[in-house]
């Protein structure tokens, strides 16, 4: 997810649980790939599955995820040779991190990204997830 306001971009990389409440967060520069911040979001981690889309699709990720002694559930990018298969069924649920960000994003100065510099806006990012978890 990226946000945009008078030349700042921003984006946030998120983990949550089964639920869909957020565990994890990190945020960087809007140009930074998702899969290069996918190892330090699952780090200690442990769980039956990882759920994540196509921008997740590489090697090291699901190795790393098999050595979690978790199934990797990711649809395979349409650039990879041999297509991965995944459980489609299992897929449904990745919708629960959308619902996560449009939860958060009832929020509205994290919506709207008001706060100029990213250290304020990083606050917020801490804070509406735990006004998610004490709901």
């Amino acid at each position: 997810m990226g946000r945009s306001r008078g030349g700042l971009t921003t984006k946030i990389h998120m983990l949550t649980n089964a639920l869909g409440r957020p565990l994890r967060f990190i945020v960087t520069a809007g140009q930074v790939s998702d899969i290069t911040r996918a190892p330090a979001l699952l780090e200690g981690q442990s769980g039956g599955a990882v759920l994540a889309d196509k921008a997740y699709d590489s090697n090291a990720l699901r190795e790393m995820i098999a050595s979690m002694g978790a199934k990797a559930i990711i649809p395979s990018k349409r650039s990879r040779k041999v297509i991965i298969p995944h459980d489609e069924l299992a897929y449904i649920y990745r919708n629960r991190i959308e619902r996560c960000f449009n939860r958060m994003k009832h929020f509205r100065r994290f919506a709207t990204r008001y706060d100029r510099r990213t250290i304020h806006f990083e606050g917020l990012v801490y804070l509406v997830p735990a006004m998610i978890w004490l709901r």
